[in-house]
């Protein structure tokens, strides 16, 4: 079902959520103005439908310790679908690679990483990912600092789009 299909509230369930997943449903009903069991029907059909993947704290990686954080551009030998699927499931087993994403382009895959430590990293780089069945090239970037990290969607661009478009 695409963000069209959805009416002005299940959208502004959305935004709420996305902004504080933490409150109460009768707090999220009272935000979007209805009342608080269809509001949870309607948030139970948004995680049915999909829209909504999970709730989650955002951790702050260097107040636990994880002072390097690095990313990863990992070219393969071989594009055949099995070889890149088999690519994904070890990133999904690696606990240093907290995000995955397969590109287009010169690269194939981009790794969003955190280490402890640039000795850790380093570890990891050389015995895990570098070694790893059909890693053909790895090149990484050591982030300095973050200017920007907003999870989710643009809400009021999905608003604005929408209003033009009706």
């Amino acid at each position: 079902m695409a963000a069209s299909k959805l009416d002005p509230i299940d959208r502004k369930i959305l935004a709420e959520l996305q902004a504080d997943g933490r409150m109460t449903n009768v707090e999220l009903a009272r935000r979007v103005g209805i009342s608080a069991p269809p509001c949870l029907r309607r948030v139970r059909t948004l995680e049915e439908a999909g829209y909504i993947n999970g709730y989650h704290a955002r951790i702050d990686a260097r107040a636990m310790g994880f002072e390097v954080q690095v990313f990863a551009m990992v070219g393969l030998q071989s594009q055949a679908e099995a070889d890149l699927a088999r690519f994904e499931e070890q990133c999904r087993a690696w606990p240093l690679v907290r995000e995955c994403h397969m590109l287009n382009g010169e690269v194939d895959f981009i790794l969003k990483c955190v280490a402890p430590d640039l000795s850790t990293f380093q570890s990891f780089l050389t015995e895990k990912l570098t070694a790893a069945q059909n890693v053909a090239s790895v090149k990484t970037s050591l982030v300095i600092r973050g200017a920007k990290d907003e999870p989710g969607v643009p809400f009021d661009i999905l608003e604005d789009r929408l209003t033009r478009s009706a």
